[in-house]
């Protein structure tokens, strides 16, 4: 078995106007693909190794497979929490979902000024993360740096927005705050919904 690039959800062009379509095949079918190319071969690298009995650099290769498929990983999941406007995307959540983040933050707002404000004090490339820690059963702000999963163990991910310049570059410019600001026209609460009732219903 083999990683492989999955399928928009929607239309390249029907992000707009928050993500254009130039941005978006860039995007998903050049970085993206990338990612499972680079993981794909560090595959065929390993197991090549293991047929051959020889010993390939142990702290390079997996931290090289570990970027590329957190990469993968991740870029599946933005992909999918986000939806045109024109099929539910944006708008305040409902659900169970709606009603943690209300329990935690106190009102959606004070969740979407948190989580916004974390996304722009990435530095360089990273990602800002809604979790849903396992211990606490509380959900969770939190960065990643580049594509590496360092997040407390035991957290299933909701959310993620993408803050590598490639993610918004295009469009945006330098304005990194307009593109996290617009962000919340298109989530799509209904995906983040189903990941919440999932964890919560014991599939984990």
């Amino acid at each position: 078995m083999k990683y492989s690039l999955p399928e928009l959800p929607y239309g390249y062009g029907d992000l707009s106007p928050f993500l254009s379509e130039a941005l978006l095949r860039i995007h998903h079918d050049g970085h993206h693909q990338k990612y499972v190319n680079q993981a794909n071969s560090l595959l065929e690298k390993l197991e090549k190794a293991r047929s051959d009995g020889t010993v390939l650099n142990m702290k390079c290769e997996p931290q090289a497979l570990a970027f590329n498929v957190g990469g993968h990983i991740m870029h599946s999941l933005y992909w999918e929490n986000m939806a045109p406007t024109s099929s539910g995307g944006g708008g305040t959540p409902g659900g169970r979902i709606g009603d943690v983040l209300d329990k935690e933050f106190g009102s959606y707002e004070r969740f979407v000024k948190e989580f916004t404000e974390t996304a722009n004090a990435v530095e360089s490339s990273g990602w800002a993360v809604l979790t849903f820690c396992m211990h606490t059963k509380r959900p969770l702000i939190i960065q990643i740096k580049d594509h590496h999963l360092f997040a407390v163990p035991d957290q299933r991910i909701l959310l993620v927005m993408d803050v590598w310049e490639h993610a918004y570059y295009l469009d945006y410019r330098n304005e990194k705050a307009r593109y996290t600001s617009g962000f919340w026209n298109v989530v799509n609460w209904g995906m983040v919904d189903q990941r919440l009732e999932k964890i919560l219903d014991g599939d984990r």
